[in-house]
């Protein structure tokens, strides 16, 4: 039932407003920041540091954008409303990857990865000093462990193509996996290299074809690292995550675009979901 309001009553006041006062840029370097540089592809993840990209402690961030891609900006517009407190700090207790990953070699060579944070899932186990000192660190990789079930496996079952083994594949037609959720952290001279361009024209073009949004692309060449306003990508693993790492170990991959159409809604208008369910099967038969 919706009550109205009686005429002359003010409407609910929101639990707390956007802060306000002045407004400090961050497109040139202040004396007063204090923020460390990320060592990218050092050889710990003590030697390369912490990505701090929370928005509330401007004098500690060390990239350009901010946490959650594209929804951050629902977070302003939350903080906006009153709705969501803009200082605050999630906690982080149990919030442990379901699944030990790494670290592995590949993370101390600063060409190997360029478009994600490799500890990104483990914040708070490696940079736990810093987070008792009050540094907002967040996470930009979550690890847990999931079920996948899909009309095709079970139909792959009952033509025998699959049988279950009670621990990837249940009686029912059920699929444990591993599934990390990654949240996008851009090396920019990586992503340059990768491209072949120089750093100075990748971060103009990301400057002007975003609308000039982020300043810093084209005057703090100290920032090496930019959360991209963009969604993130999602991994599904089948069978012991460790297996990644053993050269005598076969590994089936499908890189899949997911497509809310085919895959969610079974619609036609494309082969999505039907090449996804293979890719399932395949991973499942590995």
């Amino acid at each position: 039932m919706i009550k109205n309001k009686q005429p002359g009553q003010q409407p609910d006041a929101p639990a707390k407003g956007p802060a306000k006062g002045h407004i400090k840029l961050t497109s040139h370097p202040s004396q007063r920041d204090a923020a460390s540089p990320v060592q990218w592809g050092a050889p710990s993840a003590g030697a390369r540091g912490p990505v701090v990209g929370a928005v509330n402690d401007g004098a500690q961030r060390n990239v350009i954008g901010a946490h959650s891609g594209s929804y951050s900006i629902y977070r302003a517009l939350a903080v906006a409303a009153g709705t969501l407190d803009p200082v605050h700090v999630a906690d982080l207790t149990d919030t442990a990857p379901a699944a030990r990953i790494g670290p592995y070699s590949q993370w101390a060579d600063v060409g190997k990865i360029v478009s994600l944070d490799p500890y990104g899932h483990m914040v708070s186990e490696v940079f736990s000093e810093q987070l008792e000192s009050g540094l907002d660190i967040r996470p930009t990789i979550a690890v847990t462990k999931a079920r996948v079930n899909m009309p095709e496996i079970k139909e792959a079952m009952r033509k025998g193509r699959l049988e279950a083994d009670g621990d990837l594949l249940t009686e029912n037609g059920d699929v444990r996996v591993t599934k990390a959720a990654i949240e996008p952290v851009w090396y920019l001279p990586g992503i340059a290299e990768r491209f072949a361009v120089s750093e100075t024209d990748l971060r103009r073009s990301l400057f002007e074809h975003s609308g000039g949004m982020y300043t810093e692309l084209v005057t703090r060449n100290d920032l090496k690292l930019f959360l991209p306003p963009i969604g993130g990508l999602t991994v599904y693993c089948f069978g012991d995550v460790s297996a990644v790492r053993d050269p005598g170990r076969e590994i089936a991959c499908r890189v899949h675009d997911e497509c809310n159409g085919s895959d969610v809604f079974g619609s036609d208008i494309c082969t999505c979901r039907p090449y996804l369910a293979h890719g399932v099967e395949v991973c499942i038969e590995t």
